[in-house]
């Protein structure tokens, strides 16, 4: 490719606004980018204050998608994404993770003959029930860059065949973790909402799995209810009309806050303070073990296994038994050994694309 790129970087989702962050900021010290949202999250706290609070540049093009069924919604991006691509001819189109804006970016591009790069690569649950296994395995085996965050990945994918261009750079998230973890303990989210330190439960509940299964999420918010400790629960959009179509949690009790979804730092500081997460989030999962905050996951598997193998992190389901055994009970093993990277995985992934690594 040479020195200076042109790299078309696609967005539509809250954990891809996270990983965008320091890449793009790499990026643009010596190459040109340009940021396609799609729109895929348009809610007000679900991505403008992301994109203020990780100081990512305005996009370039807003598709404006937004909702709708997994064929609409990745149909209508691989439309948009097409033409986008033809008009910037980019030399690689950056993807990240495993949404629906992951693989119509993908596709787009590989249909046009433009090299795929793909942030998280080599990521398996192995349950392809869920629509973000189907989309990341479709991303690697379309992809010339494979951007792996740990040898787990690399090695999943050597298990489907795929040894060329498999790079391990380690996390971005845990670049975006180590970067802001100062800022985010000098906010007062937790004061604001009367909570001591270590002293609440921090809930996050966005997975189809869960919001349209209806007695999963009752089953869920029957344990916040019940388990006798605050819980903090940021309502993710798709959530709570979930939670209000079968009126659950219509008048939850003092322990249980609702909240809007916060921007990352507020975030970031809850999590930080939190006693435990519960989360069916795979980004939340990561960010609990990287601030040693012990995480019970509203999951049967997780793409993050090894946070489970080091003994921070449980998976429950949505049992409300289980759930209520794992608050009451449950405690890391063990030292952190599970290695996330040094907190450099976005230059390496830039070094690379420029052929400087």
């Amino acid at each position: 490719m040479g020195f200076s790129v042109k790299v078309a970087s696609v967005v539509g989702a809250r954990p891809q606004f996270i990983k965008a962050a320091p890449v793009a900021a790499a990026l643009r010290k010596r190459n040109q980018e340009v940021l396609i949202h799609t729109g895929q999250h348009y809610d007000e706290g679900m991505s403008a204050a992301f994109f203020r609070s990780l100081k990512i540049p305005e996009p370039d093009y807003n598709l404006g998608i937004g909702s709708g069924s997994h064929g609409e919604q990745t149909g209508r991006m691989l439309v948009e994404l097409e033409r986008v691509i033809r008009e910037e001819a980019p030399d690689a189109v950056l993807a990240y993770g495993d949404t629906n804006s992951t693989l119509a970016a993908a596709l787009a591009a590989a249909k046009l003959h433009v090299p795929v790069a793909h942030v998280e690569a080599g990521l398996r649950s192995h349950n392809r029930l869920m629509p973000e296994e189907v989309n990341r395995v479709v991303a690697d085996h379309v992809s010339t860059y494979l951007f792996c965050p740990t040898q787990t990945a690399v090695d999943e994918l050597a298990a489907e065949g795929i040894r060329s261009g498999v790079h391990l750079v380690g996390d971005v998230m845990y670049d975006v973790a180590l970067a802001t973890a100062q800022e985010a303990r000098g906010r007062d989210v937790g004061q604001r909402l009367g909570l001591a330190k270590k002293d609440y439960l921090l809930c996050t509940v966005h997975r189809p799995s869960n919001t349209d299964d209806a007695r999963n999420l009752r089953s869920i918010a029957e344990a916040l209810a019940t388990c006798g400790r605050t819980v903090v629960f940021p309502v993710h959009p798709r959530t709570r009309k979930a939670l209000e179509r079968h009126a659950i949690l219509a008048d939850p009790p003092e322990t249980v806050i609702l909240t809007e979804p916060l921007d990352y730092l507020d975030f970031q500081s809850l999590l930080i303070d939190a006693a435990k997460v519960l989360t069916d989030s795979g980004g939340v999962q990561k960010e609990a073990y990287f601030f040693g905050v012990p995480c019970i996951t509203l999951r049967e598997e997780t793409e993050w296994m090894e946070t489970v193998e080091d003994g921070w992190n449980v998976l429950v389901g949505a049992d409300k038994e289980e759930i209520l055994h794992a608050v009451k009970e449950f405690e890391p093993r063990g030292t952190k050994q599970k290695s996330f990277g040094d907190g450099h995985a976005a230059e390496r992934i830039v070094d690379i694309l420029t052929g400087r690594s």
